[in-house]
C-alpha cells in the first residue's frame, strides 16, 4: 500500500468535556491504559495497516504531542518512504492560520498531501480507542469505486444523538446523513473514520475555497455536499470494540474495561500490538504490606497499600494503609499513607497527602488535575 493512501489524524481538539485533564493537554495526548496515550491507537492502527505516511494535525497544546510522536519511530513509521509529520497552523500567503473545522484543517494542509501524491486519504480522529485494519476498509472503498467511505458502528439509540448518523440501502450506500440529530432515524453512527478519493476531495475543497468557503467540517458540510451532488458514498461496518473517550465517564469506563483479561484489546496478545513512546522505568515493587487484586500495575510502581480493580501507571507510589479502588492513577502520582481513593481519575504528577481522600461514585467520577495536591497542611489552611 506504499504511497497509495496517506493518513491524516485530526488531533487538534481541546476536549473540554474532559475538564482539568485537558486544561494543559490536548485530548489525544491524555494518558490511557497505564502506559499509552489516546492517540497511540490511531497511530498503531496506521502502522499495523501499512499506512506509513501519517500527518498529525494539531492546534491546541501541541508541545506534548510533538514530544510524544516525534517522527513516529515508536510506531515503526520512520521508514525511507514513510514517517509521521506534525502539522500545525501557519500563516500562509492567503492569510489562513487557525483551522476552522475538520475539512478546513485538511484544506490548509493540501501542500503536505500533494507532496505525497496519494490516491486516497484516510481521515482519522485522534481520540478513539479501537483496533482496526484500515487496509480492509480501503479494499471496500475500491470495490465500490467510492468517492467517500465512512466507518460506521451501531450504537445504543440513547447515545445516537451524539454522533453523525447514517441511513443506508442494502448495498451499504449512504442515502441520508444527519449530524448529531435530536431524533435519530437509525443507530448507525459515524466513527469519524473516512476514506476519500483524494482528487475528488481536493477539487471540492479548492473550488469551495475560491467561492463560498462553506466546506469547513466533514460532518456538517462535506458529506451533505457529496450526497447532494450524487457522489458515491458508502458505509463500512465495523463490529469490533470502539470507544469514544470524550467524557470523564467514558474515559474511566474504557480504562476499567482494559483490566478485563478477556477484553478485545487485550495487550498481551502479539497480534496487532498497540505501540507507544514511553520512558524506561525500574521494575515494580510490592512490599509485604501490599495487597493488589484484579489490577493493572505498570513499571516503576511502589505499592505498600491495597489496590483493587484499578490501573496504576508508571512510577506511582501507594503508601501504607492506603486503599485505591476502581480508579485510574496516571504516571508519577504519589499517594501517601492512610489515603482512600475510589471511583477516581488522578492526573499525572498529582500528590495525595497522608490521610486525604478522593471519593467519587460510579456515575460521577472524581477527578484530580495534573500536578495538583490534595490534602496536607497547605490545603488544610495550616500554613
Amino acid at each position: 500500500m506504499k504511497n497509495e493512501m496517506t493518513a491524516m489524524i485530526l488531533a487538534g481538539g481541546q476536549g473540554t468535556r474532559l475538564g482539568v485533564l485537558t486544561k494543559q493537554t490536548a485530548k489525544p495526548a491524555v494518558p490511557f491504559g497505564g502506559k499509552y496515550r489516546i492517540i497511540d491507537f490511531a497511530l498503531s492502527n496506521c502502522a499495523n495497516s501499512n499506512v506509513n505516511n501519517v500527518g498529525v494535525v494539531t492546534q491546541y497544546q501541541p508541545l506534548e504531542l510533538n514530544n510524544h510522536i516525534g517522527k513516529g519511530d515508536a510506531w515503526g513509521l520512520n521508514s525511507r518512504n514513510g514517517g509521521a509529520t506534525i502539522l500545525q497552523p501557519y500563516s500562509s500567503s492567503d492569510g489562513e492560520k487557525w483551522f476552522k473545522g475538520t475539512a478546513n484543517a485538511i484544506y490548509q494542509n493540501i501542500s503536505y498531501i500533494d507532496s505525497l501524491s496519494p490516491e486516497y486519504v484516510l481521515i482519522l480522529s485522534g481520540d478513539h480507542i479501537y483496533k482496526m485494519d484500515y487496509s480492509k476498509m480501503l479494499d471496500f472503498h475500491k470495490e465500490n469505486n467510492a468517492s467517500l467511505t465512512v466507518g460506521v458502528i451501531p450504537v445504543d439509540y440513547k447515545e445516537a444523538s451524539r454522533f453523525g448518523i447514517m441511513n443506508t440501502d442494502q448495498g451499504h450506500r449512504i442515502i441520508e446523513f444527519e449530524e448529531k440529530p435530536a431524533e435519530p432515524k437509525s443507530n448507525l453512527a459515524s466513527m469519524g473514520i473516512y476514506i476519500f478519493t483524494w482528487p475528488t476531495l481536493r477539487r471540492y475543497l479548492v473550488e469551495d475555497q475560491a467561492k463560498e468557503r462553506k466546506l469547513e467540517d466533514f460532518g456538517h458540510d462535506v458529506i451533505p455536499a457529496y450526497l447532494a451532488n450524487g457522489e458515491d458514498c458508502f458505509a463500512y461496518s465495523f463490529n469490533g470494540y470502539w470507544k469514544d473517550v470524550g467524557t470523564i465517564e467514558s474515559l474511566w469506563e474504557a480504562n476499567m474495561e482494559m483490566i478485563d483479561p478477556n477484553h478485545p484489546l487485550n495487550q498481551t496478545k502479539d497480534s496487532w500490538r498497540i505501540y507507544s513512546n514511553t520512558p524506561i522505568s525500574p521494575a515494580q515493587f510490592f512490599t509485604e504490606t501490599a495487597n493488589v487484586r484484579n489490577s493493572m500495575v505498570v513499571d516503576g510502581c511502589y505499592v505498600a497499600g491495597e489496590v483493587n480493580h484499578s490501573i496504576l501507571s508508571q512510577d506511582v507510589r501507594v503508601g501504607m494503609e492506603s486503599t485505591v479502588k476502581d480508579s485510574v492513577i496516571m504516571s508519577d502520582v504519589t499517594i501517601g499513607e492512610n489515603v482512600q481513593i475510589e471511583y477516581a481519575i488522578i492526573g499525572e504528577g498529582a500528590h495525595i497527602a497522608d490521610g486525604a481522600s478522593v471519593i467519587g461514585e460510579p456515575d460521577e467520577i472524581a477527578v484530580v488535575g495534573y500536578n495538583e495536591t490534595i490534602g496536607g497542611p497547605k490545603n488544610d489552611g495550616e500554613e
